[in-house]
């Protein structure tokens, strides 16, 4: 986050599963820019930043699993 000039969402994720999906570890909300830390999510493997209000409607909850094409 630090030298970001916008606010995101970010979105934690575990290693791949069989199938290739990723299950959602945590979720942050409109992440403010220059934020220096965003704490330690244990098990993350991946994070997926998105502009803000995409989790919210994109519907998406911790333990969700995503699959990306």
């Amino acid at each position: 986050m630090m030298f970001m000039r916008f606010a995101i969402d970010a979105v934690f994720v575990g290693k791949p599963e069989a199938d290739g999906s990723r299950e959602v570890l945590a979720i942050r909300r409109a992440l403010p820019p220059w934020r220096g830390v965003v704490w330690l999510v244990r098990g993350a493997n991946g994070t997926l930043e998105l502009p803000v209000g995409t989790i919210d409607g994109s519907g998406t909850v911790v333990g969700d699993f995503l699959t990306f094409a």
